[in-house]
């Protein structure tokens, strides 16, 4: 199954991002493809070096896990507007398009929004 999953919240602050990625983990496990699409201030979470108190949660390292598996593709409009470069981004996460979060999503079989 293709699973598309949709973050909008900032990273921290909210829980959406986070619950959004256990699911894709739980999701990945079950031999599905998982594609998350960081769109408005949901793309500061694949932002490379995150220091977080020690016991909270790492949205940099729960991105990477799903990496591992699946994909993570950020919006280039929002991550322009919010001054975050590519070279900021953590390994294997790519900038992305409007154009292709449509194609993404007319293409998965579920398409989920946090």
């Amino acid at each position: 199954m293709n699973v598309l999953i949709i973050l909008n919240d900032p990273p921290y602050g909210t829980e959406r991002s986070y619950n959004g990625l256990r699911l894709a983990k739980a999701v990945s496990n079950e031999n599905s493809e998982v594609t998350i699409f960081l769109i408005a201030d949901a793309v500061n979470g694949a932002k490379r070096g995150q220091k977080v108190p020690q016991g909270f949660y790492n949205i940099e390292l729960m991105l990477k896990a799903v990496i591992r598996k699946g994909e993570v593709l950020a919006c280039g409009a929002c991550m322009d507007a919010r001054g975050l470069t590519d070279e900021e981004l953590i390994d294997r996460a790519q900038r992305s398009t409007m154009q292709e979060l449509a194609e993404r999503t007319l293409s998965a079989d579920k398409v989920l929004v946090f």
